[in-house]
């Protein structure tokens, strides 16, 4: 089974990352998981002021802030990972990864910020949940 786990950072991102490692103990044969983390583009006028080589470096560090706990919490669980750092729409970017990377099961977690903010500001999950091929499992 393939699996794509996206994370933030958050602690509700580790719970979903634990839940791909309990997940797995019940599987027949290993996850091969794919851990993705996705730092949203900078705002417009932002690169020509600081530069791109600057906002290269910005998004290095988030993506490994993003990434570290993780990363450390998969491969402890000796899961077969592969690392993604993407630059986009957060959304847009964990469905066009999962379609890419052809997985059978994407794993998030949600803030859970309730539905009056999700209207208003649109949540990551409502969008992957609605326009996802394959299964959504959403953790809190």
């Amino acid at each position: 089974m393939k699996i794509l786990v996206a994370v933030d950072g958050s602690d509700i991102s580790l719970r979903a990352v634990k839940y791909v490692i309990a997940l797995n103990r019940e599987l027949a044969r290993p996850a091969r998981v794919t851990l993705l983390a996705v730092d949203p583009p900078p705002f417009p006028g932002v690169e020509s002021r600081i530069g791109s080589k600057a906002v290269r470096q910005l998004h290095e560090e988030s993506h490994e802030s993003m990434l570290k706990d993780a990363r450390r919490s998969l491969s402890r669980a000796k899961l077969e990972l592969t690392e993604r750092a993407e630059v986009g729409d957060i959304a847009e970017t964990i469905l066009k990864v999962a379609k890419k990377d052809r997985v059978d099961l994407i794993v998030l977690g949600s803030h859970g910020r309730g539905a009056v903010k999700g209207i208003l500001l649109g949540s990551v999950s409502s969008k992957v949940i609605a326009q996802s091929d394959v299964p959504v499992t959403i953790v809190r």
